[in-house]
């Protein structure tokens, strides 16, 4: 329970009009502060006075991303719930808010020309990747398979990168998450989580070693091709077993061992795959069960072979 002055604080900090006006636009999706300036149209060093206040009221969290800052709701808490309460009492067809609402949108339609930009920039780099393990619907086929039909309460993809794999499952899984590093490749998931149509899924900048979910949230998490680029994978696996919940899978998909330094030396890959003893001993001693590893070998014999692993959280 909230103290008498600290609820008059968090009423403070949520009653100020253009504090209430960010409120509501984080409430949709996290936001840069050059974002929010642009839908309030007002400049940055007041924006980022009001971002400060909510953020010292415990309202709103603030991360930086290379030269950016952005800024999301903070997690669950009295303050938050006081401040749900005050927005669920607004009226959505309030001029402001309507105004806030097209602002946003417009911002929205800036980041979908963005990612198409970013995805035909980089699309010889993606080809060229991908013409050395399994084509995408044979490794898609075995996620599925090692996932189970579901449905899934909620789904956590860690490393979401373009959310394709929260598009994968988006009709099993009744809430997702995914999170990411790279705000452009947040950016990327935004446009094609929105073109599917799925109105459940959240997107976020976490960190891997570090996500701030609360432990056993997840009854499917998901690290798609993301554990070689990092310096502490076996971190990242207990990381993910910590958010797998009573009777919950993580699948884990990355390749096995090989010897493409060009990997290392052009696309920034820091491990050249992983053995299945290595990982199962990380999932085992995460304490996970009944891992269980489905390999895909490549079409010709340079490529590489995909990995799809499979762990269980035991039943409450």
């Amino acid at each position: 329970m909230l103290s008498a002055p600290r609820t008059v604080d968090v009423l403070r900090a949520a009653g100020e009009p253009s504090r209430l006006r960010i409120l509501a636009l984080l409430a949709q999706e996290e936001l840069a502060v050059l974002e929010i300036c642009k839908v309030l149209d007002q400049s940055q060093p007041r924006v980022s006075r009001h971002l400060r206040l909510l953020a010292e009221a415990g309202l709103v969290e603030r991360f930086p991303d290379g030269a950016w800052v952005f800024y999301r709701p903070s997690g669950r808490s009295e303050a938050r719930t006081l401040a749900d309460q005050v927005l669920a009492a607004l009226d959505p067809s309030d001029a402001a808010l309507a105004r806030d609402a097209e602002r946003l949108e417009a911002v929205r339609t800036e980041r979908r020309a963005a990612a198409d930009q970013y995805f035909a920039r980089n699309a010889s780099t993606w080809d060229e990747i991908r013409s050395l393990h399994v084509a995408e619907d044979r490794v898609e086929a075995a996620i599925l398979r090692a996932a189970g039909p579901g449905p899934f309460g909620r789904l956590v993809d860690l490393g979401t990168g373009s959310g394709r794999m929260l598009t994968l499952f988006g009709d099993r899984a009744r809430s997702g998450i995914g999170l990411d590093l790279s705000q452009q490749m947040l950016n990327v998931a935004r446009a094609r989580v929105e073109a599917a149509g799925l109105d459940s899924v959240e997107l976020r900048h976490g960190d891997i070693f570090a996500t701030r979910l609360p432990d056993g949230c997840a009854d499917l998490v998901v690290v798609h091709q993301v554990l070689h680029y990092l310096g502490d994978p076996a971190a990242a696996v207990r990381e993910a077993s910590r958010l797998t919940g009573p009777g919950g899978r993580l699948v884990l998909i990355d390749f096995a061992p090989h010897a493409l330094e060009m990997l290392r030396e052009q696309h920034q890959h820091r491990r050249l795959g992983f053995s299945a003893a290595e990982m199962k001993r990380w999932l085992s001693a995460a304490g996970l069960r009944q891992v269980e590893l489905e390999t895909l070998p490549p079409a010709r014999a340079e490529g590489l072979t995909v990995c799809v692993w499979t762990a269980q959280r035991s039943p409450a």
